[in-house]
């Protein structure tokens, strides 16, 4: 199987890469600075980069700027456009091949759903966000984004390619600088506590997890359309985060107020909205066509990323 995997030099690429090579797979990764083995494009308009999907059997598109940064008026618009027109382009690509691969996974996101910890959002019956009365009338940008990302990949006409968009939660894996790392860090320097009370809900998908779910929706013909790419059991941050205490052996973490993880947030040049808001997201339209989660339940989880951690068996992405 040969599988194209536009904006993959980034964590859930190089966590695809390795798993689809390993299986006996081709793996070609689109990037705007290439490295050896991998094919140049600009994510705007179409060239030769379109020859690989041209005959390939699944794409995998996981373009856009990361999140992680200062969500400033320019910042934003680069991750509108950096989304949109990097989706358009690869439509446009498979629009136009003589072998259109017969699959489409698009990279969306979980925080298309509302901020919220009274009930679970799925495909079905989840709401979509924007509009929350307790939440900054800010987080709106980030739902518009999601939303014009997955019309991008509805708009262009690809009869003989399945789309679906991945919801995805925050992907856990052991490479350096992902989102576990991270965590992990703040933990052991003991700041690993409830923040602004620890109420607001984590989704997350182990690695694993996220490659099983790849292949699963790769192999099933009749899932189209937004899919959530989380773990069935999403938590507070305070349970969450004791979970990777635990986990680590570390006995306890401080808490920190709202206005402190302002601070934090500034610091890191990151956004406050990534760590207060709510994100309960389950996967029904995954578990309702079978498949089955290697880890649904975050400590199980949690336990076999710090030990892959602490055995150095945890991959590293690249640079």
């Amino acid at each position: 199987m040969k599988t194209v995997i536009p904006g993959g030099t980034g964590q859930v690429g190089a966590i695809l890469e390795r798993a689809l090579t390993a299986a006996g797979h081709q793996v070609v990764i689109l990037s705007r600075r290439p490295a050896h083995g991998q094919a140049h494009w600009d994510g705007l308009t179409l060239g030769p980069w379109a020859e690989q999907i041209d005959g390939s059997d699944l794409v995998v598109n996981l373009a856009g700027r990361s999140v992680n940064c200062r969500y400033s008026p320019a910042n934003l618009q680069d991750m509108m456009d950096s989304r949109v027109n990097s989706t358009r382009v690869v439509g446009e690509a498979i629009a136009v091949a003589a072998r259109p691969p017969r699959v489409w996974l698009q990279m969306s996101t979980a925080t298309v759903y509302a901020h919220r910890s009274d009930a679970p959002n799925d495909e079905a019956t989840g709401l979509i966000g924007g509009a929350e009365p307790d939440a900054p009338a800010s987080w709106a940008n980030s739902v518009r984004i999601a939303q014009a990302w997955e019309r991008a990949q509805e708009l262009p006409p690809t009869p003989h390619t399945r789309k679906v968009a991945l919801r995805a939660g925050m992907v856990m894996s052991p490479d350096r600088g992902g989102a576990f790392d991270s965590l992990l860090r703040l933990a052991r320097l003991g700041l690993g506590g409830p923040l602004a009370g620890g109420g607001q809900y984590m989704s997350w998908i182990h690695d694993a997890d996220l490659v099983r779910a790849v292949e699963f929706l790769t192999d099933r013909e009749d899932l189209t359309g937004p899919v959530n790419l989380t773990a069935p059991h999403p938590l507070p941050q305070r349970e969450f985060m004791r979970a990777i205490r635990t986990a680590r052996g570390i006995p306890a973490g401080l808490p920190a107020t709202r206005w402190m993880a302002g601070i934090g947030a500034f610091a890191l040049r990151s956004d406050t909205e990534l760590l207060l808001k709510s994100r309960r997201v389950t996967p029904r339209r995954l578990l309702d066509a079978g498949f089955e989660f290697s880890y649904p339940e975050w400590p199980a989880a949690a336990a076999d990323l710090v030990r892959r951690v602490r055995s150095g068996a945890g991959p590293r992405t690249r640079g």
